[in-house]
């Protein structure tokens, strides 16, 4: 498992009780995915040569327990699982007792940057070691959207959503989804499906639809097609 250590700041907990917030603990485990293969020279550089490059698919992150404003935490990952042009990562952030606080499933796609299609993975796992899966219920990387939605006003996407492959950071579209959770609504867990990409100046649509217990958010574009899909969970 490759970890770094961290400590929460102001800057990364939400509005209401000084937690950890859902878009920062994506962004950990990010970090974490981006530094191991920055430290084992197979980054961001050495994907730019080769014409390849990892496209999340998917998330799965269970909160155990909330992070609270100053923690120290450890934010670990480890690949556990290589198909095809899939590649199969887990991730936890801990506290200094070595209790895991959250925990999380993540699929990658590896891409042909020249072809923009998806590539085989060879026989060295693109330069990663595979551990053992973390013990977690593993749900389907596919979302359904609900039937029934509710469409909300339409936005376009701006520069500061975008990363380095010029079009919207995984992150991004969980801060966008989160804008219309009810403030009641206490996420214990989430699954994000990605299904295309969106590039500075898209538009984009909400959808919603609740039971109470689960609230879907379907970000689509002008073709009622999602962008990305997010589905909260609350224990309420």
């Amino acid at each position: 498992m490759y970890t770094f250590n961290s400590r929460v700041r102001y800057s990364e907990v939400n509005h209401q009780k000084d937690v950890l917030d859902i878009a920062s603990i994506i962004n950990y485990f990010q970090d974490c995915s981006t530094f191991q293969s920055e430290d084992l020279n197979i980054g961001l550089e050495y994907l730019q040569s080769i014409n390849r490059a990892w496209i999340l698919n998917s998330w799965q992150v269970q909160l155990h327990q909330p992070i609270h404003l100053g923690d120290y935490i450890t934010i670990g990952t480890w690949a556990y699982g290589f198909k095809g042009c899939y590649g199969y990562r887990n991730f936890i952030i801990k506290d200094r007792k070595d209790k895991v606080l959250i925990s999380a499933n993540s699929i990658w796609v590896y891409m042909d940057t020249l072809t923009c299609r998806p590539a085989k993975i060879g026989e060295d796992h693109a330069g990663y070691e595979i551990e053992p899966p973390y013990p977690m219920e593993y749900a389907d990387r596919k979302i359904a959207v609900p039937k029934v939605t509710i469409t909300h006003p339409s936005f376009s996407v701006i520069k500061s959503n975008i990363d380095s492959y010029n079009h919207v950071n995984n992150g991004q579209y969980i801060k966008m989804a989160e804008e219309f959770l009810p403030e009641e609504f206490k996420i214990s867990s989430l699954r994000v499906e990605y299904r295309k990409q969106a590039v500075l100046g898209d538009t984009i649509i909400p959808k919603t639809a609740t039971d109470g217990k689960q609230f879907t958010v379907a970000l689509c574009g002008t073709d009622d097609k999602p962008y990305a899909v997010v589905e909260f969970h609350s224990l309420r």
